[in-house]
């Protein structure tokens, strides 16, 4: 396997960028992207936790007014809502924590197994939206702590390639009855401390060195600036899309990706 160029990380910093908020997930297309260009599973994964630790640092700067106000919330020392609200994010991350925890290997397994399970979970990432943009639950005022953890098991599954994460996050919370505005900020504030954790970590075991990945520092920098800037943009537009429900259209991209992708890898050789 060569290594990854800056010009191939440039373009999959912005595709990670771009579709870590639009629903027809992250990474499912950084794994069509990098076989595309050749590049192996540990490559893939080394740059997939910095791109999306790039896309997360987005979602800070998007939402720090909000981020600001639940911090100020806490420091009162009281159960009032910006608490409540945290706390409920906290259980959000419970499912996703014991899929990282115990079944990493196994992930990361799944990362190199090739396209045919990108296309059929594209096709799944489907199927949520178009269930959930029929779908007329009763409609609720508040994410109840039961919504979080339910909302927090679909971000657990989120986690095989070609699943999107924002997707089966914002579809079920839609099937919940919760507000569109609700669920997108809750979508993507509930992702903020796994994946910089999951980053932190990776760090301290030296999992971004040239040596371990096959990538170059300066690749790596390229593609966590790229998705930094392009994660600013689209987050802040997939916040104006969920709001007008719109997300129906991205439906019928998942499934022409996914039907293409899935026969492409099962008779393409």
């Amino acid at each position: 396997m060569e290594e990854m160029t800056w010009l191939q990380a440039l373009i999959l910093g912005i595709i990670q960028g771009f579709t870590e908020y639009l629903p027809i997930s992250s990474s499912g297309h950084l794994a069509i992207g990098s076989a595309l260009f050749g590049l192996s599973g540990e490559e893939n994964l080394t740059f997939a936790v910095a791109v999306h630790a790039a896309t997360v640092l987005s979602t800070l700067v998007v939402l720090w007014k909000e981020i600001v106000i639940i911090i100020q919330g806490i420091f009162k020392f009281n159960w009032n809502e910006e608490t409540q609200y945290f706390a409920k994010i906290i259980v959000s991350m419970i499912p996703v924590g014991i899929v990282g925890v115990f079944f990493k290997d196994y992930v990361e397994d799944i990362f190199g197994s090739g396209l045919t399970i990108v296309g059929i979970m594209l096709l799944v990432t489907a199927a949520l939206l178009l269930f959930s943009y029929y779908a007329k639950p009763r409609p609720k005022k508040n994410i109840s702590f039961k919504d979080a953890l339910i909302i927090g098991l679909s971000q657990a599954c989120a986690v095989l390639p070609g699943l999107s994460r924002s997707g089966a996050t914002i579809s079920t919370g839609l099937l919940l009855g919760i507000k569109k505005e609700r669920i997108a900020e809750f979508s993507f504030l509930m992702v903020i401390i796994p994946i910089l954790g999951e980053a932190f970590l990776d760090l301290l075991k030296g999992g971004f060195s040239s040596a371990e990945s096959g990538i170059s520092a300066g690749a790596l920098t390229i593609g966590f600036i790229a998705a930094f800037v392009s994660g600013a943009i689209a987050c802040k537009w997939m916040l104006n899309i969920v709001k007008k429900g719109k997300l129906v259209y991205f439906a019928y991209y998942c499934i022409i990706a996914g039907l293409t992708i899935t026969v492409f890898s099962l008779f393409g050789n």
